[in-house]
């Protein structure tokens, strides 16, 4: 079995390591027949063209940038920042993985029996956030002093705001795609007619907190999906620095043993290899690492130049409030 901590310790770049994993995936399926090995080959490939030929990244951004301009004209009040990112190869990897676990235990726990490589293939193709742009707002506290005022108005303006993305993006060139989600994170606050398109983790928040409305689009012009979060600036704080981050980690070491504990090694050899790489990457010591561009003290205190573990950043939009009273009625 390949895994990619593999290739993390001889100094290659992050697109010469997804090149060179790929391959060695692709290889190993001819040899020995395993589908999934085919499917995570292919899935790198998605990554390192994304890598690659990302002129159309240019394209998308300034269309995002678009929705920017409106929200800077429409809500000067607010303060908000646009962020755009490639997923980590890193994340990516747990993810893919992650999705193989998952798949063929809920479908043992429910049936008795594995998926075959359809399944887990049709699995696969719901990967759609290799691209995500993240919309944080807050309204500042010299605008308005009381929280829970203040924390309402921004709820209020977040949902407002997701009600005219779709029709706005779709306008440039996005076309809003309907969430394979399951029906308790469909939205309430949102009218009947935008719902099957995002997913509500504020109304539900996850069992560790986490909050934020998804949408997936399907960008027409460069023929791939991107994702769009709406954050309040208190969510992101908790997603990103608070109790959500090491709440959600601790979750999903739980999760990962219990599953483990259910398939035994050797029933599944599908199950056996993701389960696998992805402890692995779990127990992976940043500070060792050795790839182009990439330097990490430990796994906390990091210098990622190349995308390997934070992302690739694809832009920055800020917008600090240009109102100019002190207070907002």
């Amino acid at each position: 079995m390949v895994t990619l901590n593999d290739y993390l310790y001889n100094g290659d770049t992050v697109l010469k390591i997804i090149r060179k994993y790929s391959n060695d995936l692709k290889e190993s399926a001819i040899e020995t027949g395993n589908g999934v090995d085919m499917i995570h080959s292919n899935f790198l490939l998605r990554i390192e063209e994304l890598l690659v030929h990302n002129d159309f990244l240019t394209s998308q951004s300034q269309r995002i940038r678009e929705l920017y301009k409106y929200m800077t004209k429409e809500y000067p009040q607010l303060a908000f920042t646009f962020k755009g990112r490639i997923k980590s190869l890193i994340r990516a990897e747990e993810k893919f993985n992650a999705y193989i676990v998952e798949t063929i235990y809920d479908y043992y726990k429910e049936k008795g029996t594995f998926p075959d490589i359809a399944e887990l293939k049709s699995r696969i193709e719901h990967f759609r956030d290799l691209i995500a742009y993240r919309i944080v707002i807050s309204m500042p506290k010299c605008h308005m002093r009381d929280k829970a005022k203040r924390e309402e108005t921004e709820l209020n303006y977040l949902y407002e705001i997701a009600s005219m993305l779709p029709d706005f993006l779709e306008r440039q060139g996005f076309t809003a795609e309907v969430s394979a989600t399951k029906d308790e994170f469909i939205s309430r606050r949102l009218d009947e007619k935008l719902r099957p398109y995002f997913r509500d983790y504020i109304e539900k928040p996850s069992s560790y907190g986490y909050q934020s409305l998804h949408i997936t689009l399907y960008d027409n012009e460069s023929r791939c999906y991107i994702e769009v979060q709406l954050r309040t600036k208190d969510m992101d704080d908790y997603a990103e620095i608070g109790p959500a981050n090491h709440l959600g980690y601790e979750k999903k070491q739980q999760e990962e043993r219990s599953r483990r504990d259910m398939i035994v090694p050797g029933k599944c050899i599908y199950f056996d290899e993701a389960f696998e790489r992805g402890m692995l990457l779990q127990k992976l010591e940043l500070s060792e690492v050795d790839v182009s561009m990439f330097g990490a003290i430990n796994n906390s205190l990091i210098n990622d130049g190349c995308g390997l573990y934070r992302g690739r950043l694809i832009l920055p939009f800020e917008h600090l409030s240009r109102f100019q009273n002190d207070v907002v009625d």
